[in-house]
């Protein structure tokens, strides 16, 4: 049998309707906080999520090209590619606080020097990075003789030990995984981390720990590893997620996440 095509006009076009809205502040109407996360990392932005998952607070995530091997020389790189990150995140989302997440980096680059870049491109903003967020951390917990445990290459982790050094936080104890790829750190599992972090913080002659990397998978293991040495425990995402919301204006205090969560600045 054969069959009429059916026409294309066949049937009416539908009715386009136009509708009023309103507008509220949108996500993030108590704060916006900006991340610049490596290329390589695999741990940070998951991490962030449970850490900042808070009524009223966004995170926005911009990465920025780095080498896999971590030495000072690839850090020192990625100077070149912060602004470039930065500027991925737009002025008009009015970002409260913004984070560079490298504590390596931050460690080889300066502080001060990548405060200046972020702040530069986001004047309003207030920023941070791994490392300054747990010297203010370490205050905030009153640690002041400290087991470091690094994934790093010993020279990378001796930059970090005489950085903490030099703001006057004594490291008597230093622990490393030894490994230069950041694709392999990011799969250390969480009894290794948990072990090492356990065999530093006993001893005697430290009154807490802080676990170096933001692509360690340490910040679920927080409370666990406080409750079984009786001392404070931070890592470099946990830090970095509690001064940027601090930093914002967000004085929440979270359960089972540390002691860390329950410290103002």
């Amino acid at each position: 049998m054969m069959r009429t095509p059916m026409s294309s006009h066949s049937s009416s076009s539908p009715t386009l309707r136009r509708f009023s809205f309103t507008t509220d502040q949108g996500a993030g109407d108590r704060a916006r906080i900006g991340l610049l996360v490596l290329e390589s990392d695999q741990t940070i932005e998951a991490e962030f999520r449970a850490l900042t998952n808070l009524p009223g607070v966004a995170v926005y995530h911009a990465r920025l090209a780095n080498d896999v091997t971590v030495t000072p020389d690839t850090l020192a790189k990625m100077e070149q590619e912060l602004p470039k990150a930065a500027a991925l995140l737009p002025g008009y989302l009015d970002l409260s606080a913004i984070g560079y997440g490298c504590t390596s980096g931050s460690t080889i680059i300066g502080e001060d020097r990548v405060s200046e870049i972020i702040t530069t491109a986001h004047p309003s903003a207030r920023a941070s990075n791994p490392l300054s967020a747990a010297k203010a951390a370490l205050a905030a917990l009153g640690v002041r003789r400290l087991a470091l445990l690094t994934p790093y290459a010993p020279d990378v982790t001796k930059a970090m030990q005489d950085e903490l050094g030099a703001s006057g936080i004594a490291v008597p104890l230093v622990g490393s995984f030894y490994e230069p790829s950041d694709l392999v750190v990011g799969k250390i599992d969480r009894k290794s981390i948990f072990d090492a972090a356990l065999a530093l913080g006993q001893s005697d002659d430290v009154d807490g720990v802080f676990i170096s990397c933001t692509s360690l998978r340490a910040a679920d293991l927080i409370a666990e590893a406080e409750a079984a040495l009786g001392k404070p425990v931070t890592a470099s995402n946990h830090a970095l997620a509690w001064h940027l919301l601090r930093l914002a204006g967000v004085e929440d205090r979270i359960a089972n996440a540390g002691r860390l969560f329950h410290c103002g600045l």
